[in-house]
């Protein structure tokens, strides 16, 4: 019974990250802008390797401590800003501000379910994948700030 709970869970973290990757791949394929593209792909890519991960924990081809766990700093950036809809015309503030949005949203997933869970292996895969969403969320709200609130050369 806990195994077909667990791997329904998974399965449904593994669509996730599909439809992240979708996600992603469908702004790149709207967005002109090339820095925006370069970072929606490198994204998308992340999202890859999360689904890859899960599928050989579902498998049994990996350990839960093999995503090792980093420091993050949660600025809670999106948290305070509303969240832009999708435009094939948006400028790369508003799209990783989108994307800030997004990997919140799957790291409240992944905190969520870990929740559910015992202490043990499968509580710490589900907390080490919620980072995972945290550290792309962080990346997200950097480049947010740093083309939203460009460094004048008055300082």
């Amino acid at each position: 019974m806990q195994d077909d709970r667990l791997n329904h869970f998974i399965e449904i973290a593994i669509k996730r990250e599909e439809d992240a990757y979708a996600f992603y791949m469908d702004l790149y394929e709207k967005v002109a802008e090339e820095t925006a593209r370069e970072t929606l792909k490198w994204i998308a890519d992340e999202e890859m390797k999360h689904r890859r991960f899960l599928v050989d924990y579902r498998d049994g081809n990996l350990q839960a401590k093999a995503m090792r766990m980093d420091d993050v700093t949660y600025y809670k950036i999106a948290e305070y800003q509303q969240e832009p809809e999708p435009d094939a015309d948006m400028d790369s503030s508003k799209i990783f501000l989108l994307a800030a949005h997004r990997e919140l949203k799957s790291h409240q997933f992944y905190s969520e379910l870990a929740e559910l869970h015992p202490e043990g292996d499968v509580r710490n895969m589900l907390l080490r994948m919620a980072n995972e969403e945290l550290k792309h969320k962080e990346k997200m709200e950097y480049l947010y700030t740093n083309t939203t609130f460009r460094q004048t050369s008055g300082g």
